[in-house]
């Protein structure tokens, strides 16, 4: 009865190692973008919103030169080969249509570089009045979060493909 006994806890000892083992092995690693992101991941038009704060420009009416709340929605174009464009619609402080130095319509184009873990970077031809962006891609290209990076603006981004 003893040897019975001794072989069955060492039975259940070796039994509880071996799943001890082979479940530590399966445990959930980190996982990283390596290699999956390129140029040719944004290619297409995005549909875009933006919200944060700009500092009105000088002479500009009541609040000038003042950070105000900023935000608008627009579409951009990215060409797959590290070109893009962005036409929008925006207002500022809380401007109503009409106001017409705190709302309207704008565009600007660009460049855009991607690295292989899906972060990038856009940068707005020079005299186009666009702002850099610091950006990650997300769920294989269908949507892209960005940052303003161009002083002294405070904006985030986020773009959908159509």
């Amino acid at each position: 009865m003893k040897r019975i006994f001794s072989a069955l806890i060492s039975l259940a000892v070796v039994a509880a190692l071996v799943i001890v083992v082979t479940t530590s092995k399966r445990a959930v690693q980190p996982v990283y973008a390596q290699g999956v992101c390129s140029v040719a991941t944004l290619n297409g038009n995005y549909g875009m919103t933006f919200s944060g704060f700009q500092l009105q420009s000088p002479g500009a009416g009541k609040g000038h030169g003042q950070s105000v709340p900023f935000y608008g929605e627009g579409l951009a174009k990215f060409d797959g080969a590290g070109n893009f464009s962005v036409e929008f619609l925006f207002s500022q402080n809380g401007a109503l249509p009409g106001d017409s130095y705190l709302t309207g319509t704008s565009s600007f184009n660009g460049t855009y570089a991607v690295n292989g873990d899906c972060t990038g970077v856009t940068v707005a031809a020079p005299g186009s009045n666009g702002d850099d962006t610091a950006f990650v891609i997300v769920s294989g290209g269908a949507e892209v979060l960005a940052t303003d990076t161009t002083d002294p603006d405070t904006l985030s981004l986020d773009f959908k493909k159509q």
